[in-house]
């Protein structure tokens, strides 16, 4: 690791950071042993040899320095290039000052440990090796990255005119306070008080805007790494007459400082970003994506639960696993489509409940996330097989057979052989010697392992995590393995518009495909049988098989347009990125907007007058300068304006994720009916700051007259926006399935 302090550059180990974090360890350890230096558990001490903690902790250090050939050393360098330099590096550089909180007593809470985690993942989903590089107060961090030092500042860093001229600011993670931080026993008519803060942090300017004649804040520079503690521990011992604190830490570190008080600063909040440097674009527009991604798959999955029947109808909301596929999930032309989606669809209207369909990342064991809560069962052309009984699931009856198929490139195969030839050639004799590539989370891993077993056959089944059928497919025909293996169900969609691969036989017989619940929900397993039971091989599920499994023409058409990247998700990408990006917004999701409006169609027109891509009011866009919505470039351009103009109207404290929901019910429905949907949650004992079952059911409320009498703006048909909220998400996942699949790819294939 890297410190950077007067303009050199001095190196860090990972192991001197280590053998310090290991001493600290080691003395807060002996720190909490009884005054006589025996630990203690409970009434039973256990009797010890006293021992001095910091020779515990040198012998400790001298035993990590023995290890030190085991213990890697980062060499940084300047690089001051975008993502596409990174990239070509292979190593992230997330810049923060030395003493940062996580550093210090350890919290929960606190956000700094949150967004470290968060610029990690960051950097491993992009296939980057995440390097902290600490420089030795805040004042060096925007040089450090300037520099080439670093790439990225990633911790609780204000958002100010004078540091926005300097680098470039991501879209904000949160608003914040600044709050003064005195002894609650303070004279209050102190004239002058002295403030410590880190060297260059930005509070020295809102000092000098909130002094007064009656009281004058002088900012006191403090040199070296400084924590926050070490800033209140020294305004609680008298040391310090204040500090400067920002509320987000406040709420969290201020409840070990019972003698301390907190003093708004500021009448308005303050932004907290990260920060790349002003050529980074395609950088920042990256993480602006990751943060939507991240913030609205992680509301997502807090919502786990383990649930059955009873508490699914209670909720109105069908959770299902899946995967996207040309069978189960898939996109097609903006639409959500597939199979067992289709199915569930039907099962999900007959009983009055709203279908979300979760996907989680392509190396997730769809098995772990249903014993996790994530989501209520699993369908996604599962095959049963008796390892997945193991892991606890139980499966429905099942509603379609397959096979498991052995693939190769059709150069592979001797030209003029006959299908009967091919077939001729028992499969384990084709694999000897040869590689089989496979996900290890299907069942054809196991499946080959247990032939290769039977047959006493030498098969190297090579597991490529995160690979769907069709990667598969395309990396055999590219001659990057020799085979590989897929369902037939599988097999015939991709036959219907692609001829550069064979089948040469089955390494099973008929296995059946079903859905699959947890031990525990016998009262949802008996609903999904009777739906299947009732439905099966009638006119219904014929009409749906035919649809994704029959009908070629439709099946071509259907499955040669299907998302297989997110390269082009509309004919207008080019322009949303050019309007999206600058206004902090993932044009992922107005892409997504975009469809449910126009479908993608620049000359649409509503009942009401609403016109173009975007389906905006000709008043509204007048009002934001903007004319001639049917033009492809003002019609997004004035949607984008309109989003950012109704996000304003919402409060700062409003979480990242809802704040999008939100904006998005406001530009269906008009933001006085959002505001009345969320006055009328609070008063039915629901969260009002939360969209998902909580302000949408009040919405579903306002379209009645009991309800909508009493609100300010009146009635609302509440199910448009509520819908139209829901839609845009679901279709914006199916995007980032689509994106993480990508990912995983380039990175396994």
């Amino acid at each position: 690791m890297v410190s950077i302090a007067g303009g050199a550059t001095k190196l860090l180990t990972v192991r001197a950071v280590f053998r310090a974090c290991s001493i600290a360890i080691l003395v807060l350890l002996a720190a909490c042993s009884g005054e006589d230096g025996h630990q203690k558990s409970g009434e039973h001490a256990v009797q010890e040899s006293p021992q001095d903690p910091e020779a515990v902790a040198d012998q400790r250090a001298s035993e990590i320095e023995a290890d030190e050939d085991l213990l890697p050393q980062f060499e940084n360098y300047i690089e001051q290039g975008d993502l596409d330099a990174i990239a070509a590096r292979g190593t992230l550089r997330l810049l923060a000052p030395l003493g940062l909180e996580e550093e210090s007593l350890p919290r929960d809470g606190l956000p700094t440990g949150e967004w470290r985690a968060l610029a990690e993942k960051f950097a491993l989903d992009r296939g980057l090796e995440p390097q902290w590089v600490y420089v030795d107060d805040f004042a060096q961090l925007v040089p450090a990255l300037i520099e080439g030092h670093g790439d990225l500042i990633a911790v609780n860093f204000s958002r100010t005119p004078e540091r926005a001229m300097q680098v470039a600011f991501t879209r904000p993670l949160e608003y914040v306070q600044e709050q003064l931080i005195t002894r609650a026993d303070a004279p209050a008519s102190k004239p002058t008080l002295d403030v410590a803060l880190r060297k260059g942090s930005a509070f020295a300017t809102t000092l000098k805007q909130q002094s007064t004649e009656s009281r004058a804040l002088i900012a006191k520079f403090l040199e070296g790494p400084v924590t926050q503690d070490e800033l209140l521990e020294g305004v609680a011992s008298g040391e310090f007459d204040a500090t400067v604190i920002d509320s987000n830490l406040a709420d969290v570190l201020l409840t070990d400082y019972p003698a301390l008080q907190a003093e708004n600063l500021r009448d308005s909040r303050r932004a907290i970003a990260w920060a790349v440097r002003r050529n980074s674009a395609k950088l920042e527009q990256a993480l602006n994506e990751y943060f939507t991604e991240e913030h609205l798959i992680a509301a997502q999955r807090r919502a786990s639960a383990l649930r059955d029947w009873q508490e699914i109808q209670e909720t109105r909301t069908l959770r299902v696993l899946t995967r996207n596929h040309p069978a189960s999930y898939f996109m097609w032309r903006g639409e959500l489509m597939g199979f067992d989606y289709d199915l569930l669809q039907r099962f999900a209207r007959d009983h009055g409940l709203r279908l979300s369909m979760v996907v989680p990342g392509p190396d997730v064991d769809l098995a772990e996330a249903l014993a996790a809560g994530q989501g209520d069962l699993i369908a996604a052309s599962l095959t049963v097989t008796e390892s997945r009984k193991a892991q606890g699931l139980v499966f429905t009856r099942p509603y379609m057979q397959v096979t498991e198929q052995l693939i190769t490139a059709v150069d592979n195969v001797p030209n003029g052989s006959a299908a009967g030839d091919i077939a001729a050639v028992p499969v384990m004799q084709r694999l000897q010697g040869s590689s089989v590539a496979v996900n290890p989370l299907s069942s054809y891993y196991s499946n080959l392992a247990i032939l290769a077993e039977a047959s006493d056959a030498a098969v190297e089944a090579l597991p490529v995590a995160g690979a769907t059928t069709e990667q598969l497919i395309d990396a055999v025909v590219e001659g990057r393995y020799d085979y590989t293996v897929a369902d037939s169900h599988l097999v015939n969609i991709e036959q219907t518009y692609r001829d550069d691969f064979a089948v040469v036989g089955d390494i099973s017989g008929e296995r059946d495909i079903a859905w699959a619940v947890r031990g525990d929900q016998t009262a949802l397993l008996g609903q999904l049988n009777a739906f299947l039971n009732k439905y099966y091989r009638g006119l219904f599920f014929n009409v749906t098989y035919n649809k994704y499994f029959r009908e070629e023409k439709r099946l071509k058409r259907k499955q040669r347009e299907r998302l297989r990247d997110t390269s082009s998700l509309s004919p207008y990408d080019p322009l949303v990125r050019e309007h999206a990006i600058p206004a902090d917004r993932d044009w992922r999701m107005v892409v997504s907007q975009m469809y449910q409006e126009s479908r993608f169609n620049p000359k649409a027109k509503s009942f009401a007058g609403a016109r173009g891509l975007m389906q905006v009011m000709p008043r509204t866009a007048r009002q934001m300068g903007i004319s001639g919505l049917y033009e492809p470039e003002n019609g997004i351009r004035a949607g984008v304006a309109y989003m950012g103009w109704l996000e304003e109207r919402f409060p700062r404290s409003l979480p990242f994720d809802q704040k999008i929901y939100f904006t998005l019910a406001a530009y269906n429905a008009g933001h006085g009916h959002v505001r009345d949907a969320r006055v009328l949650a609070e008063q039915l004992g629901k969260d009002p700051n939360r969209w998902f079952n909580n302000v949408e059911d009040a919405m579903l409320l306002l379209s009645k007259p009991e309800y909508y009498k009493k609100a300010r703006f009146g009635y609302v048909r509440g199910r448009e926006p509520v819908n139209y909220v829901r839609q845009i998400r679901d279709r914006y996942f199916g995007y980032l399935s689509v994106a993480r699949q990508e990912r995983i790819s380039e990175q396994s294939l």
